[in-house]
């Protein structure tokens, strides 16, 4: 166990790292073999490891330390970023992962790890050691790919519980973005969380300026029963949308 406390002590580490410790690819090599068999360590995917907490047969990081270290500059987003967060009613053992290089979706100890491409480099950062979407880049993701990644519901119910945001970060990433379909949706959506974030009518009014003249759907699902023209932010929404959050009834109800 000569090298067992220093690996327990980096939690998540890949091939090249242990080799720049023990200087030599053959030794690193033999180890992780040797601890594998021992049940020191866990292989994560090929070239990547977790150590072993030997009073629980666990891992010994979460599963958002270990999709930080699935790529060079991966990170958790989307859903995932929500449940560090703390801003989920279940815990999902689907790990949203971004990556400005892509990987294989893979399993490892009961959760899927996913694989989701980054879209923007800004509003990334590293908390405790798990490297995440800060909570403005989380919920412009959120309302970017929530058809892909959690659904409507889910994603009003992780709003509701956020207690608070930045403004200035939202409009900073909102332009870094520079796409309508995200000011016409980002638009809609947060205007039912504006007075509970305290966001300022500016906020919307810059919006609105930049959705241009196209007209889209909130979302391509019939789940929603009836859909209605919302004229503001071009959008066709869902009539009558309520969803039980944890802390009451978000209810979309705009003016046609």
């Amino acid at each position: 166990m000569k090298h067992y406390e220093k690996l327990l002590k980096m939690g998540c580490f890949t091939w090249y790292e242990l080799c720049s410790i023990l200087d030599n690819p053959s030794t690193a090599s033999t180890l992780i073999q040797s601890y594998l068999k021992k049940g020191y360590i866990q292989s994560v995917k090929r070239g990547l490891y977790v150590a072993v907490d030997l009073a629980t047969n666990e891992p010994a990081v979460s599963k958002f330390h270990i999709a930080s270290k699935i790529t060079d500059g991966s990170y958790v987003s989307h859903h995932a970023a929500f449940e560090y967060y703390g801003c989920v009613n279940q815990l999902s053992y689907d790990v949203n992962v971004s990556s400005d290089i892509r990987f294989n979706s893979f399993d490892f100890n009961g959760n899927m790890f996913s694989y989701i491409a980054s879209r923007i480099s800004t509003g990334i950062v590293t908390v405790n050691g798990v490297r995440v979407t800060d909570k403005e880049r989380t919920v412009l993701d959120g309302i970017n790919d929530f058809e892909k990644v959690m659904g409507l519901e889910e994603l009003l119910r992780c709003l509701d519980m956020l207690p608070t945001v930045n403004e200035e970060k939202l409009l900073e990433y909102l332009d870094i973005w520079g796409k309508q379909a995200l000011y016409q949706k980002a638009g809609f959506i947060l205007e039912h969380f504006k007075e509970l974030w305290g966001l300022n009518e500016n906020f919307f009014n810059h919006c609105e300026a930049k959705i241009g003249k196209s007209k889209r759907y909130l979302c391509a699902s019939n789940d929603y029963g009836e859909m209605k023209y919302n004229s503001r932010w071009r959008l066709v929404v869902p009539e009558n949308l309520m969803t039980i959050t944890q802390k009451g009834i978000v209810e979309v109800d705009d003016e046609i």
